[in-house]
């Protein structure tokens, strides 16, 4: 996975729309947030949501998208 520059907020303060897609998600859906509380970053969020059978969001945005800003995401959503 290839992460992009995390100081470009291009989509809604997000760096674009696959990134802004899985932050909606993990930061609004209970049983994803109460997840990622239990994680210590993304990429281990998302090896768990591949072995529970999970590979994208309900809008279709693949978790392990290479589009998506692991370190934006680990900085504000993994940021307890």
């Amino acid at each position: 996975m290839t992460a992009t520059n995390v100081l470009d907020t291009s989509y809604n303060g997000w760096a674009n729309y696959e990134t802004w897609n899985v932050a909606l998600w993990l930061q609004n859906s209970e049983n994803l947030y109460y997840l990622c509380c239990e994680m210590d970053n993304y990429v281990d969020t998302i090896d768990a949501l591949k072995y529970e059978g999970i590979v994208e969001t309900p809008d279709g945005v693949r978790y392990d998208d290479p589009k998506v800003n692991i370190i934006q995401l680990n900085s504000e959503v993994f940021d307890f």
